[in-house]
């Protein structure tokens, strides 16, 4: 475990005066612009205290370290990789990839060991992240958000693991190789199913996120390894989306379709998640394109399409579930993943930076004040709106949530991602996972316990969407 460690110091300045405090605020947009704000609370999280980019840091180790509270992994009696109840396997990754992420902004090596061993030990026997304690639930895109997370260690340079063990962008590939098989044109003309196996519900449902993750993935390896495979897939991948609705001419992105009926109605509620999937991997595809035309209009609509995501002072809600309060355990973190892949999107194409940091700025302002809650007066909440005042709830989700866009305003202090040509160290293998079989089979189906997931939709969507008041004709 990693010892205990005390807050940044204008929070301990401020617990030895009054309950309320006047606070120097730092414009994160005009870096060095100090202002005087309205007093809050006294044990919120300071970040806008703070001018450099360290004071930006250790916001970002508060952070870091009171998520890793809810991991347990590396204790006697834990599994590497997993995360308690009730979070699912899919989360995990995507937390290991924001610890990834806080590596490559903070340089600080306190998490390098756990993150390695939670990323090499969920690999499974054929080092594809199919797992066998995981594989009769797992979806595709289950096993894409540890690929990403695989991908996103490659492209910052994150330590390699030993020379025995499996290599980050080999992972990555590996994940490709076993879901471009799963490419199904048996029904709605294409696409990835959103789980793998046929006993799984939501095996009929063709949703963005698996779809989404599945092009981020490809435009990123073909960006590192210069292999047109994959921009070949990104770009299969993207048309398909477009050709049937997921994505939109106001380029807003919708959840999936049931290919039960060849995906001729969709469920159109959106999610930052599917947003940023698609917003990072167009990126890369006009970079990888040295600024082709046609992936500066979708990346320049997808920039635009996240506006509905920030319908007040610019700051991120999850739109379809936060006001209202239903938001499931996987959604809470949903906003970590459009934090981290707005940022990076800026290093793919940089004349996005300006519109992008007019959202992440102020966002990374309003998630701090939020992480005003619990016995320790810094938990955090997922209603950024709300300011110091806790919305009361908590978990993985929140806190991943705070890390990722308060540490993704140090994008622009950071080097971009390297590739094999500009200094990329991790080692390859284009046949990895290429060995996967479609037919293969768990040896028993899942239970209802068992059963993970996006959580997106429950099976009651599944089988009766029909009824439900999203889902809509064209």
């Amino acid at each position: 475990m990693r010892p205990s460690r005390s807050l940044p110091r204008a929070i301990l300045a401020s617990l030895a005066g009054s309950q309320v405090v006047n606070a120097l605020t730092l414009d994160l947009s005009s870096p060095g612009k100090w202002q005087w704000c309205a007093p809050w609370t006294a044990n919120s999280l300071d970040l806008l205290a703070y001018v450099s980019s360290d004071s930006i840091k250790s916001v970002s180790s508060t952070l870091a370290f009171d998520m890793m509270t809810y991991y347990n992994g590396n204790q006697t009696g834990g599994t590497p990789g997993n995360l308690p109840p009730p979070y699912y396997w899919w989360e995990a990754g995507a937390m290991f990839g924001a610890m990834v992420d806080y590596w490559y902004y903070t340089g600080d090596p306190s998490y390098v060991d756990v993150t390695t061993q939670a990323l090499l030990w969920q690999v499974g026997p054929k080092r594809d992240y199919m797992t066998p304690n995981q594989t009769k639930t797992e979806g595709n895109d289950d096993q894409a958000f540890w690929g990403l997370a695989a991908m996103t260690a490659a492209e910052v340079n994150f330590p390699n693991p030993p020379a025995d063990q499996p290599q980050w962008l080999a992972l990555a590939q590996a994940v490709f190789n076993t879901q471009a098989p799963r490419w199904d044109t048996e029904k709605c003309g294409g696409g990835l199913k959103w789980q793998i196996f046929t006993f799984n519900n939501g095996y009929n449902y063709k949703n963005s996120i698996s779809n989404g993750c599945f092009f981020n993935l490809a435009s990123r390896l073909a960006k590192y390894t210069g292999n047109n495979t994959y921009s070949d897939w990104a770009e299969k991948t993207y048309e398909w989306m477009e050709n049937i609705g997921l994505l939109d001419k106001s380029y807003y992105v919708y959840d999936g379709s049931d290919d039960l009926i060849n995906c001729t109605r969709l469920n159109r509620i959106q999610w930052t998640y599917n947003a940023g999937a698609m917003l990072l991997g167009a990126a890369t595809m006009y970079n990888h394109t040295n600024g082709a035309a046609i992936w500066k209009t979708r990346l320049d609509g997808l920039v635009k399409g996240l506006d509905v995501f920030f319908p007040k002072d610019n700051i991120m809600q999850e739109v379809a579930c936060e006001n209202n309060g239903l938001c499931n355990v996987d959604q809470h973190s949903f906003k970590a993943y459009l934090s981290r892949w707005m940022a990076a999107t800026t290093k793919m194409a940089p004349h996005t930076s300006d519109l992008i940091m007019a959202k992440l700025a102020p966002s990374a302002k309003a998630a701090a004040l939020q992480c005003s809650g619990g016995d320790n007066g810094r938990t955090c909440g997922l209603k950024w709106t709300m300011g110091a005042t806790w919305d009361g709830s908590y978990g993985v989700g929140q806190q991943m949530a705070a890390l990722e866009i308060v540490q993704s305003n140090l994008i622009t202090r950071v080097a971009g991602p390297v590739s094999n040509a500009t200094g990329g160290t991790s080692v390859g293998d284009p046949s990895a996972g290429s060995d996967y079989s479609n037919t293969y089979n768990p040896l028993t189906p899942a239970t209802t316990g068992d059963k993970a997931g996006a959580g997106i939709l429950t099976a009651l969507v599944l089988v009766s969407f029909t009824a439900m008041t999203w889902w809509m004709n064209f």
